[in-house]
């Protein structure tokens, strides 16, 4: 029997990943993450366009991990026909829960903006899903503990620890005698809140993503962090750091705390404004009160607590960040800063020499963030133009993805050698770059698949 493996996105881009598990069954086969494009406006175009496969026919989807790239085209393959099951972690579940409701208020609240101000070329400009599209793909999610066999659309599927964010996972697929495994993100062994990446099992066909494939994460750089926050506070200026609102907010707040306990930067307000960040939040809070599987033993009760952090719940909250009474550092989402609150406090922020942003982690081409950390010395948001006359520091070191050394490491896993490895979720250069690195230091079959092709696992 033949099993064929279609990459329907994630190719040549670290955005929309998505690809298809067929066995020989009748079924549509089993799509393992569904992501939506970001970045580039000719990638956030393919959003709009029809799914290859038919949404009715698919048997199920698996889910890596809750960031949108992974999981936030879901609500679309469900308003076209998909029916379930849709299968994740439990941690998982509860942070997609929070980013899909997050997405399509985003999208609704973007079109209403557009319609009012008359920005878009559609009368009237919609969004791409809305949050009753998402309350009927939340019914479907069926939540799998770690390392538990589950049977989907004639497939089995067990997830393993990817120490990328909380409940993050890479996953095997046996359908039909052949296993393939999917990295899904994969995360450091340096992770301060999460455990190491399980390591990876023998398999048939392994998909790896590759994101930082062609390059290595500097040093611990909290250090430097301290000297930025310290230098912009002592000019009288103010800190934006744009953070993702699910694990990297966790992980910037927790090395402010660790230096605001050490005294290495001043005692000013740290304000998190993110609704989503705040309920994020405290679904790690329980993930560490609790033990989960994939939470670090070695943490303290509340590695967040900051001791006066501010949580800014309401618009008029976050309205007041915009010119702030005194120097501050403030944690907003979104971490590229293509969207959310955190574009408000930019356009306030940037043109003042005083203030620094500082870029913690992966900004995407297409994207402000990708822009100002190639400096940019304006960008466009909410209708007009700002200037960049502030200080822009970009922090690799605070990325949470595995570097090219961490991800060959993790393929190398248990000694044993697949019939081929495909390289997605990356830039073009940096899945070349990992694949000619499996191939010379391994001697691996190692290919960067095209998007829409379909290989064949006998």
């Amino acid at each position: 029997m033949s099993v064929t493996l279609r990459f329907l996105g994630g190719c040549g881009t670290v955005t929309g990943s998505r690809f298809l598990v067929g066995g020989a069954g009748d079924g549509g086969g089993v799509l393992v993450d569904c992501g939506l494009f970001q970045g580039l406006r000719e990638l956030r175009r393919r959003n709009w366009a029809p799914f290859p496969v038919d949404a009715a026919t698919i048997d199920g989807v698996v889910v890596t991990h809750a960031h949108l790239d992974h999981s936030g085209y879901l609500p679309v393959v469900v308003r076209d026909g998909f029916a379930g099951p849709v299968v994740t972690t439990p941690a998982t579940a509860d942070l997609m829960a929070l980013v899909l409701r997050d997405s399509a208020h985003l999208q609704e609240e973007d079109a209403r903006y557009a319609a009012t101000h008359g920005l878009s070329k559609h009368d009237p400009p919609r969004p791409l899903y809305d949050e009753a599209d998402v309350r009927a793909t939340l019914t479907l999610l069926r939540p799998v503990g770690f390392d538990q066999p589950c049977d989907v659309g004639g497939a089995t599927v067990r997830f393993r620890p990817a120490g990328h964010i909380l409940g993050s996972s890479s996953v095997d697929v046996s359908v039909d005698g052949r296993r393939l495994v999917f990295s899904g993100d994969l995360g450091r062994a340096s992770h301060p809140l999460l455990r190491p990446p399980a390591r990876r099992p023998a398999a048939d066909v392994v998909v790896v993503e590759s994101t930082y494939g062609d390059r290595l994460h500097p040093p611990d750089e909290t250090g430097r962090l301290a000297e930025v926050v310290t230098r912009t506070i002592r000019r009288g200026g103010s800190v934006l750091i744009p953070a993702f609102a699910v694990d990297r907010t966790e992980v910037v707040l927790h090395a402010l705390a660790r230096l605001r306990r050490d005294g290495a930067i001043p005692d000013v307000p740290v304000h998190v404004d993110s609704p989503m960040a705040l309920a994020a939040l405290d679904i790690y809070r329980r993930a560490v009160e609790s033990g989960a599987d994939d939470v670090r033993e070695d943490l303290p009760p509340d590695p967040f607590d900051l001791g006066d952090v501010r949580l800014a719940a309401s618009v008029e909250e976050s309205m007041e960040l915009n010119e702030p009474r005194r120097p501050c550092i403030i944690v907003s989402a979104s971490g590229m800063a293509s969207g959310g609150r955190v574009v408000h406090h930019l356009a306030h922020l940037a043109p003042d020499r005083r203030n620094t942003v500082v870029l913690a982690g992966f900004q995407a081409p297409g994207t402000r963030g990708h822009d100002i950390a190639h400096g940019a010395t304006q960008f466009k948001a909410l209708g007009r133009y700002w200037p960049v006359r502030c200080d822009v520091e970009v922090f690799e070191g605070f990325s949470v993805h595995a570097d090219a050394d961490d991800l060959v490491a993790w393929l190398r896993g248990d000694g044993s050698t697949p019939e081929a490895c495909y390289v997605v979720h990356g830039e073009r250069h940096s899945a070349q770059a990992l694949a000619a690195r499996l191939r010379k230091e391994l001697g691996w079959l190692a290919v960067v698949p095209e998007d829409g092709e379909v290989v064949r696992v006998d």
